[in-house]
Formats: structure tokens, C-alpha cells, sequence
């Protein structure tokens, strides 16, 4: 055991999870952190990928055993930025690139408020001009599927506090985070469609259900035969009531089509008939048969 590092000791419970959900990297990071090791080491001394990490985290978080950890400190507010801040720092060239990377990607001049909003997101959150290039990118990208418009730089803004909270402060880790949302939202839209749901948007409710079935590990089928199964027994999609079906197949393992079928496939039982079916050797033969064989044997005569 590495120093610093205490013997570990799982309940059945975790014991039982970790098992069924087959990732090694999952269990490999709650062991670590059940150690005492601090979380913020755990990428360098497990040699993770910024990938591994995350998959890693959102298994460990589908399994119920990864507690979102509360900040140790409030983030002071953003400072005002002025005019004279906005100007100065566009004499920097670093800062004088992003916000032509910006006007180009918005397709128009920034206001000097959004310009001070991008300001922020590099004096303030912290975040490298390559990462916050990656972010525009990602939330046009985002807004043109939603809606066929471009965002607004608040909406930006909101994304990079999001993105600064979670620690997404490398270009791996955005382009990361960027392509496994981009994945996650091409799934969502195929699957409304085979929900029949093709007339309106998804609620975010609706949406957080959906994003909750495939953390879990479902795939489109097996999602869709919960779907087949609650409209027969309530006679349309209840979402409350699909989600308990699903909680329920993940809680016993059971993430494929396959797997759901075996569970609920009746033992096929021998019934009285095909037991009787057969003459036992040296049971005694009914006045019935008796009848019948001195019958058989008086025609053939």
C-alpha cells in the first residue's frame, strides 16, 4: 500500500456493485478514494487518461458510490470589468487571438459587454484561450441542433462556469467532455424518434431520465422493450413507470434484451400427462388397457 494510503474495506453492497458493473477503472478509482487518497491525485497515480477519469466517474456514479464532493470554498464574485480592463488586455496578443477566434465563430463584432464576459472566462475562471475556443464551439454547436439559433454569449458564459466547476480545464479533457456530450445528444434525438416523440422538444425532465437510463449502461433495444412494456401495462409512455422498470433491471444486472428475456422466461415444467404418457417398466397395467390390448388381439384373431 502506497504511503499515505489506508487498508480498505468494502461493504457487501459495494462489493456486490462493483462486480456487476465490469469496469476495472471504476473500481480501481473507488478503491483509491476509499483509501483516503485525495481525489485531485487520483488521474497521475492511477495513470488514467483524462477519459478513463471520466468514464471511471460517471460508472461510479450510476453504481450510487460517488459523492459529489463540496466545495471548500466559495467562489468570490467575478470582478467588474471596465472599458479600460477590456482595452488594456486586447494589447495583449494571447487575449486579442480568442476574441477574433470568437467574433469569427459568432460571425459579427462582440459588444464591449460581451467582450468583457470573455474576459471573465480567462481572467477570472481560469480557463486556457484553446479550451474556451473549444467551448464556443461546442455551445453553437449545441444551440444550432436545439433551435437553429446561435447562443448568446450568457449562454456561453453559464457553460464555462459549468465547465471551470467540474474541472474541464484541459484541451483533453473539453475535447473529451465535448464529443461524449455531442454522442450522448445524437442518442437522445434517435431515441425520441422511436418513442414517438417527433412533434415537440424533450423536457429537461424528460431528457434527465433518458441521460440517467444510458449512465446506467442501456442500450437503445433495451430501453425501447421497457418502453413496449410500460404502454402495455399503462397504455402510453409514463416516464416515472418506465424509469422504475429500468431501476429495476439495473439493479438485478440485467442491461441487455437478451439478459431481460432469460430473467422473465418461464422454468418449463413437466406436466402430469407427459409423465404418465409412458408405461413405467413393471407398473401394473389398468382393467382399462386390459380391455383394450384382449380387444386388439381378438380382431387380429
Amino acid at each position: 500500500m502506497c504511503t499515505g494510503m489506508r487498508d480498505v474495506t468494502l461493504t457487501t453492497e459495494e462489493l456486490r456493485k462493483l462486480l456487476s458493473c465490469g469496469c476495472s477503472d471504476a473500481t480501481a478509482l473507488h478503491l483509491y478514494c476509499k483509501s483516503g487518497a485525495p481525489r485531485e491525485t487520483a488521474l497521475d497515480a492511477l495513470h488514467f487518461t483524462s477519459a478513463q477519469m471520466i468514464a471511471a466517474t460517471n460508472c461510479l456514479r450510476r453504481l450510487g458510490l460517488w459523492q459529489e464532493q463540496v466545495q471548500a470554498h466559495i467562489r468570490p464574485a467575478p470582478p467588474e470589468y471596465s472599458y479600460e480592463d477590456v482595452q488594456r488586455e486586447i494589447k495583449n496578443s494571447s487575449f486579442s487571438k480568442l476574441i477574433g477566434e470568437a467574433q469569427r465563430r459568432f460571425g459579427r463584432t462582440l459588444s464591449t459587454e460581451e467582450l468583457k464576459t470573455l474576459l471573465s472566462m480567462t481572467d477570472y475562471l481560469r480557463l486556457p484561450n484553446e479550451v474556451i475556443g473549444l467551448l464556443l464551439s461546442y455551445c453553437i454547436e449545441r444551440s444550432r441542433m436545439a433551435n437553429g439559433r446561435m447562443p448568446s454569449m450568457r449562454t456561453v458564459e453559464k457553460e464555462a462556469y459549468h465547465w471551470a466547476d467540474a474541472g474541464i480545464v484541459t484541451l483533453e479533457e473539453a475535447s473529451f467532455y465535448a464529443q461524449s456530450r455531442q454522442r450522448l445528444h445524437t442518442r437522445v434525438q434517435a431515441l425520441q424518434r422511436r418513442l414517438q416523440i417527433t412533434q415537440r422538444r424533450l423536457t429537461a425532465a424528460e431528457e434527465r431520465y433518458i441521460h440517467s437510463w444510458m449512465e446506467m449502461g442501456f442500450g437503445d433495444d433495451v430501453i425501447f422493450l421497457a418502453y413496449e412494456r410500460t404502454c402495455e401495462k399503462t397504455g402510453g409512455l409514463k416516464w416515472a413507470y418506465m424509469n422504475g422498470i429500468l431501476k429495476s433491471w439495473n439493479e438485478k444486472g440485467l442491461h441487455s434484451v437478451q439478459e431481460v428475456e432469460a430473467e422473465n422466461k418461464p422454468a418449463v415444467a413437466v406436466g402430469r400427462r407427459g409423465n404418465d404418457a409412458c408405461q413405467r417398466h413393471n407398473a401394473e397395467v389398468s382393467p382399462l388397457s386390459r380391455q383394450a390390448v384382449a380387444r386388439i388381439l381378438s380382431e387380429e384373431g
